[in-house]
């Protein structure tokens, strides 16, 4: 099994080059000139916005970054070189999950009460969301209903913005083309995991779906880029067998997947009432243990603690359960009981966010052959032959 240092002694090898705000955004948006440019917060008190009293809170290192990196970025020059106007910052109120609808009100820095929809989204052409919680889903939505471009740059640290934020993202949006055209039109994957010895495998029918591609580029009509990019992912029609799952609070529960949705778990270590609210959110909202993603990092970066950019590294993978219409999937987040259940929750497998679960080899099927695409957290000869 490839450890948490071995990942560490692999990224030390590649370097890269400062952050540089101005080539992030030129890379990114390829803007026109005189388009608008704002950026959106998430606050547990939005109105703090104004005069930007939120800095006083040492606690709120994203919202600090947005402030000192792209705000200011954008009004120290960057703005003027890449000739955007706008500038302005938003904040609303933080949601409390993954890809939960956002409000519709929000504040502005001097102070006023805004209406996201006709202060924001109708009026700025490029959206930077740096918040604590994802907004993809809905930004997504509201992107292809006004008409703007966006990224969604949620859990921004320091080694993102030195790694996942300051790399090439030509370069990240070739190198997903490659593994994306060797991974499409599968028909499957199944995915084995050992915990305590004891071996459990899913499997996800893809029935011959196109693979889609997170690689950063976000250049012509409405879309968001969701920053750090480099992934390939399905939205998987079909799903079976068993995986163990990691909670927040250390505890590891078992997976019983029929039918496409996870139906109940099982303690496997740690606290058995975290099960027990587990299986009574499931009950009492079926959907919410819907499998909507299969996830592949395609990016070597640094670990960073975020699950934003640790997803995207080569070698982990991810599944995710609930609301899927931003990938292009049907669970939407009026077929959840309880909207506040309608989360996209990415479930991520590493060795550093889940160091007690091994996944010795993942299998695709695919043009009539069985191929490993991973093996102990490292890509298999298939992908690394796909890379070059």
């Amino acid at each position: 099994m490839q450890t948490t240092t071995q990942l560490a002694v692999a990224d030390a090898a590649r370097k890269f080059p400062p952050f540089d705000l101005k080539r992030l955004l030129s890379t990114v948006f390829a803007p026109k000139g005189g388009e608008r440019i704002c950026i959106l917060i998430d606050l547990d008190e939005p109105a703090e916005i104004e005069g930007f009293r939120f800095l006083q809170n040492p606690d709120l290192s994203i919202q600090r970054h947005a402030h000192d990196v792209f705000f200011q970025g954008l009004r120290n020059g960057v703005a003027y070189e890449l000739g955007l106007a706008g500038g302005e910052m938003f904040a609303y109120k933080i949601t409390g999950g993954s890809n939960l609808d956002l409000p519709e009100k929000g504040f502005a820095t001097d102070g006023r009460e805004s209406e996201l929809v006709e202060d924001v989204y109708k009026k700025y052409d490029v959206i930077l969301c740096i918040s604590t919680f994802s907004a993809t889903a809905p930004l997504t939505a509201f992107a292809k209903k006004y008409g703007f471009r966006g990224a969604t740059l949620h859990g921004v640290n320091q080694v993102i913005l030195a790694s996942g934020l300051a790399v090439d993202y030509n370069e990240v949006s070739r190198q997903a083309e490659k593994l994306r055209l060797g991974m499409t039109r599968a028909d499957w994957v199944e995915i084995d995991y050992a915990f305590d010895d004891v071996k459990f495998t899913l499997r996800l029918e893809l029935a011959q779906q196109e693979a889609q591609k997170s690689h950063g580029l976000c250049r012509g009509g409405p879309d968001v880029a969701n920053l750090p990019a480099g992934e390939i992912y399905f939205v998987p029609a079909d799903a079976t067998g068993q995986f163990p799952l990691k909670y927040e609070d250390g505890t590891i529960g078992l997976m019983d997947v029929r039918d496409g949705r996870i139906r109940r778990a099982s303690l496997l270590r740690g606290n058995q009432a975290t099960i027990d609210e587990h299986n009574k959110k499931l009950a009492g909202d079926p959907v919410t243990g819907e499998v909507g993603e299969l996830g592949f990092g395609t990016q070597e970066l640094p670990v960073s603690g975020r699950d934003i950019q640790d997803e995207k590294i080569l070698g982990t993978l991810h599944v995710a359960t609930g609301r899927s219409d931003h990938l292009g999937g049907a669970l939407t987040p009026e077929r959840f009981a309880n909207k506040k259940n309608a989360t996209h929750d990415d479930i991520l497998f590493s060795p550093s966010k889940t160091p007690e679960i091994n996944v010795p080899q993942v299998r695709m099927h695919r043009g009539g052959e069985t191929l490993v695409l991973i093996e102990n957290f490292a890509p298999a000869a298939y992908l690394r032959g796909l890379l070059g």
